[in-house]
């Protein structure tokens, strides 16, 4: 009998956490929508959209795309030949 009050104590306790939780989740998912639509009313702004970095390639990395790049080509034109 003492388990089962425990048990049900527990569940209870349980249920109000994750209440708790999925309540802080929604409001968490509301905050970050109202910093997205900050940061892209700053982006239009400023005349452009936030951009991410562009990477720079090596010399050697862009010789090895580009001789890869032609080795696909030439397998191409092997296969329509």
């Amino acid at each position: 009998m003492l388990a089962c009050i425990y048990e049900g104590v527990l569940m209870t306790t349980l249920n109000k956490v994750v209440t708790s939780l999925q309540q802080e989740y929604s409001r968490l998912e509301s905050e970050l929508g109202k910093v997205r639509k900050a940061l892209d009313a700053l982006g239009q702004a400023s005349g452009n959209k936030l951009r991410r970095k562009r990477r720079i390639l090596s010399k050697e990395a862009r010789r090895r795309i580009a001789e890869a790049q032609r080795l696909r080509w030439a397998k191409v034109r092997k296969q329509a030949a």
